[in-house]
């Protein structure tokens, strides 16, 4: 349950980003989720891939700043109060959330949820009946 999410740091600089997709795409390697934040002077951006340690390995070689990741993804109702409930439970059990992106979709939402215990979140979300996915249902 345990995804591995990649995190490259980027020079905020035109190109760059573009930089990063071309060499994924040059390498058929697709994105199946991904969150971009930026500060003045670089982005971060995190994503989840079929191959992480690979594509880990091929950034590396291209020159860029890049570090692995536990995250967890889980899916709530794509409805009001989806998510709330979700991050309810984990309030309730003290599991802190660091930080989270999700994708919608006709299904569900998909939340990817970093915290500092993935194995709890993992423990109390699924003591809790909330549908967790595995990183190849990505």
């Amino acid at each position: 349950m345990i995804i591995k999410q990649l995190s490259v740091f980027l020079q905020n600089k035109t190109g760059r980003l573009t930089e990063l997709t071309r060499i994924l795409s040059e390498n058929n390697i697709n994105m199946t989720a991904f969150s971009i934040a930026d500060t003045a002077d670089y982005g971060i951006v995190r994503f989840i891939v079929p191959q992480p340690e690979a594509t880990r390995t091929l950034l590396k070689e291209q020159g860029f700043s890049v570090n692995t990741t536990d995250v967890v993804c889980l899916i709530v109702p794509n409805e009001p109060g989806g998510l709330y409930r979700a991050l309810q439970v984990l309030s309730d059990n003290q599991v802190p959330v660091e930080y989270m992106y999700a994708f919608a979709s006709e299904n569900g939402a998909s939340v990817v949820i970093r915290s500092e215990s993935c194995e709890q979140v993992i423990e109390v979300l699924q003591a809790n009946k909330i549908q967790l996915m595995r990183a190849s249902e990505l």
